[in-house]
């Protein structure tokens, strides 16, 4: 019998752990792969003000390289933008070492880690989710639960399990495919291609990992005709930097980029991460807002369960957290994705030559209006994109 038992030990679900852990909560971690942090299925970027924010403690085993800015290319590549600031500052990490990393610190606080375990169903109390059913080892177990996270990523079954909607349409997922790369010239810089030939509804990108080293990938909408991997190698076969370049291995995955989850909550159950959709609509990062969901989920549960109240009244205090930090930020940012998915690669070109240093420096400012008054007057085309940086 546990007190709470987490779903999932990637950052949100290791975060929660430890959260509930710390509360004192008898806690369950469980991963269904035989290593935690493997297989990699992201470009392993994140912010240093979300590492200040967050206050994660980032050991320098888990950085593979420091970014200090980026620079984004239209589909001509004629005329780039480049971006330094606080904002645009961060690291490459390897997600095997930190993912591990964030287990172990959840077992320090006390948490129970169980891997190559499969959650095949859930255990109900009447309405009340009371604990998950596992196959480990050949043999079904069940384990009993006050509380139940799901964390098990953008392909979730378990909050379908408890009765939550948590289907994607294909027009809200993304697919992503990426090789890790050697024989690949870097710099101190992540790189962004935009090109509705090579990356339709998204963009290529090359993040650093060391010298000569590099995740290089692609991200389409899931609408789209053709595999991303298709566009992938097609853009590599087509970009004389790769000529030498040789795969040392290769990731993928589906990432939900439209609205998070509509509920959160169900009696004895809670839904965070990717699993709930909570990942940045226009990028597709997720690995820091999956470790703030994390927190707050696994506060909660830990003291409802140790409270007894755990009836979705109780926990629905971490889908309302949630919301009032984060859910209207990524509502803006959603209806900017949908409005620049609308633009041609004539577009994107035209918009690389009217932004400059001066308008990067605004738009992470949050100060949007002079951007959308220039990209207005010289390009009436863009208004719908431009307006959708006011709502």
């Amino acid at each position: 019998m546990y007190d709470v038992i987490v779903v999932g030990a990637g950052p949100c679900g290791s975060t929660a752990a430890k959260e509930a852990a710390k509360k004192g909560a008898r806690t369950l971690l469980i991963e269904r792969k035989k290593e935690i942090g493997s297989p990699v299925r992201c470009g392993e970027g994140i912010g240093e003000h979300n590492i200040e924010e967050l206050g994660i403690r980032l050991d320098k085993r888990a950085v593979c390289a420091r970014i200090n800015g980026a620079v984004l290319y239209p589909p001509d590549c004629g005329n780039s933008i480049t971006v330094r600031s606080k904002e645009s500052k961060g690291y490459v990490l390897d997600r095997k070492v930190f993912d591990k990393m964030l287990a172990a610190d959840a077992a320090k606080k006390g948490a129970e880690i169980i891997v190559k375990t499969d959650v095949t169903g859930l255990i109900k109390n009447g309405k009340r989710i009371a604990g998950v059913v596992i196959e480990r080892d050949g043999k079904m177990e069940r384990m009993e639960g006050k509380v139940v996270i799901g964390a098990d990523g953008g392909e979730s079954t378990i909050a379908r399990m408890a009765g939550i909607n948590s289907t994607a349409t294909l027009y809200d997922t993304d697919f992503g495919m990426e090789y890790e790369m050697a024989n690949v010239p870097v710099t101190d810089m992540i790189e962004i291609y935009f090109s509705n030939k090579y990356a339709p509804r998204g963009y290529c990108w090359v993040f650093p990992k060391e010298d000569g080293i590099a995740n290089v990938g692609v991200g389409i909408g899931g609408h789209v005709k053709g595999h991303a991997k298709e566009y992938l190698d097609a853009w590599i076969r087509d970009n004389k930097r790769f000529r030498n370049a040789q795969p040392l291995a290769i990731k993928g995955g589906i990432i939900p980029v439209g609205e998070p989850l509509s509920e959160m909550v169900a009696d004895g159950f809670i839904v965070a991460g990717t699993a709930a959709h909570q990942v940045d609509p226009i990028h597709g990062g997720g690995i820091a807002l999956a470790i703030e969901a994390g927190g707050i989920a696994g506060r909660v549960a830990g003291e409802c369960a140790l409270s007894g109240e755990v009836e979705k009244k109780s926990l629905y205090r971490y889908e309302r957290e949630w919301r009032k930090t984060r859910e209207g930020k990524m509502r803006k940012r959603l209806l900017l994705r949908k409005a620049l998915e609308e633009l041609s690669d004539d577009d994107l070109n035209a918009l690389s030559k009217m932004i400059g240093n001066r308008e990067i420096d605004l738009l992470l400012k949050n100060d949007f209006l002079p951007v959308v008054a220039k990209i207005a007057s010289k390009r009436p085309g863009l208004i719908k994109m431009a307006k959708a940086l006011l709502k």
